[in-house]
């Protein structure tokens, strides 16, 4: 009699077959399923020929090969593929089987079909994966959600298959109910879009204002590399900037400027809308991408505007030691928000989020894995109740130490015409935050006058709104007061 597979996993595409052979590299037996059986033998008779693998072009063979509970992982599409699988796995399952998705589904999506999947005696789980096809394969961070008693069965193949630092600690933990594992994957990626605006900006100084080779600014990369900007993104720039063309030129300078993307960022910037978060770095993130797809219209633009001429005579060697600590205090700035916003859903959805527990998914396997997430864990393991990470003591004099050179950075960019949409906007949150009186006074005061929204005035109690008859033509009825 065949031995039963401890999981199966259906969407054999660059995350779902490196997880495959990851978990039989860990010891586990896995069926595997694509919709097309070449697919399947492709890859039996590839990758995984002599692995603990079973392939399977029929969802019903897949579900009869598997111990119970079954545990099934779709690796798919997100969107109405994965609703379509789950229909089609439901009546092939037992009450207590579960439905795993690994994919990148949008939080509320995971929410609706935690509780369908519930009501028809399954369990589901929506989890995050991270690293990319080399995390996939050889250790990624994992952050799922979902049905709290599908955990236990789980969480042993998704702790031997994670990430683990040199402390040992695994890349890997239960998240919170239904959305809340998509919704911190999510805001991960939101991060990630930070992180890589913030480095191009970076590299777009060191080019443009200081006329720097690929090579000169692959060294520096390779420098912040060692220092408290350690990080696989860091890392991975100085190696771009390294590689050279079949001509022996640099293959950064050949790759056209239009970026891509596949939502997870603007889904973040959107839920920060919704919630009344300000998630200003990374929403501006998501624009400069917007921006850069628009190739043919800054083609002309570039054409018909006189070029700003670039003046700088400083310092070159100081300048880029103030680029490092503007990148370092933006970053610090992008993860602040990232949080602000993982609290505020937290309260509207009931999740009881570990945000330190967070940051250590997050250390290891993932895109945004640096050293810098560990100094948060300290925060959050100091102050679970943290309202912004500004306000931890080791942030709070990371900014105030190096502000100055933040704001150099963007004078000196603003000056010679460089963009810096990220770390502009970083700046501003910051001065935003730290400001005990901003000028919305005079903004409510516009919006009592020309639609009666009324106000709080500073010698009431809070709470208290008033109208004024500002043209003496007006009423004293006002409008409904709320906040959308």
């Amino acid at each position: 009699m065949q031995k039963l597979s401890d999981i199966g996993l259906t969407g054999l595409a660059v995350m779902g077959e490196n997880l495959v052979l990851n978990m039989a590299s860990k010891g586990f037996q896995v069926t595997a399923h694509a919709r097309q059986q070449s697919r399947v033998d492709e890859f039996l008779n590839g990758r995984a020929k002599g692995m603990s693998i079973i392939g399977t072009s029929d969802l019903k063979e897949l579900v009869k090969t598997l111990k119970k509970p079954r545990k099934v992982m779709m690796m798919i599409k997100a969107g109405n593929p994965v609703d379509q699988v789950i229909e089609q796995l439901i009546p092939l399952l037992e009450e207590g089987d579960i439905i795993i998705d690994g994919g990148n589904s949008h939080y509320p999506d995971t929410i609706r079909r935690t509780k369908y999947v519930e009501s028809k005696g399954l369990y589901y789980i929506g989890t995050g994966v991270s690293g990319g096809e080399e995390g996939a394969l050889l250790g990624p961070s994992i952050m799922p959600g979902g049905s709290v008693k599908a955990w236990e069965h789980v969480k042993p193949i998704f702790q031997a298959i994670a990430a683990k630092v040199d402390d040992g600690a695994v890349c890997c933990d239960w998240v919170g109910q239904d959305g809340a594992g998509h919704f911190v994957k999510m805001v991960h990626n939101g991060i990630e879009y930070g992180d890589i605006q913030l480095i191009t900006e970076a590299y777009h100084l060191m080019r443009n204002v200081l006329g720097m080779s690929a090579d000169e600014m692959a060294e520096v990369f390779k420098d912040w590399n060692k220092t408290e900007l350690d990080s696989y993104l860091i890392e991975i720039t100085g190696e771009i900037l390294s590689h050279k063309d079949e001509d022996g030129s640099p293959l950064i300078d050949k790759i056209l400027d239009t970026a891509g993307q596949k939502g997870t960022g603007k889904w973040t910037a959107v839920s920060s809308l919704e919630d009344s978060v300000p998630l200003t770095l990374i929403t501006e993130a998501v624009y400069a991408r917007f921006i850069s797809a628009m190739k043919d219209e800054r083609v002309v633009a570039s054409k018909t505007f006189k070029q700003v001429p670039i003046t700088f005579d400083g310092d070159k060697k100081a300048f880029i030691e103030d680029i490092k600590k503007a990148l370092y205090v933006s970053k610090i700035v992008s993860y602040a928000q990232g949080y602000a916003l993982m609290k505020e859903a937290a309260k509207s959805n009931h999740w009881d989020l570990n945000y330190g527990g967070i940051a250590l998914m997050w250390r290891g396997g993932c895109i945004i894995r640096s050293v810098f997430l560990g100094k948060i864990k300290e925060a959050f393991d100091k102050n679970h109740e943290l309202n912004n990470l500004l306000l931890d003591p080791y942030f709070k004099h990371a900014v105030e130490e190096n502000a100055a050179s933040w704001r150099k950075v963007i004078a000196t960019a603003v000056m010679n015409g460089i963009p810096t949409p990220a770390m502009s906007a970083a700046l501003n949150y910051f001065d935003s935050y730290r400001t005990e009186k901003l000028p919305a006074n005079l903004l409510q005061a516009q919006r009592d006058f020309f639609g009666a929204h009324t106000y709080e005035r500073t010698d009431k109690p809070r709470g208290e709104f008033f109208h004024t008859n500002w043209t003496g033509r007006g009423g004293k009825t006002s409008s409904t007061t709320y906040n959308v």
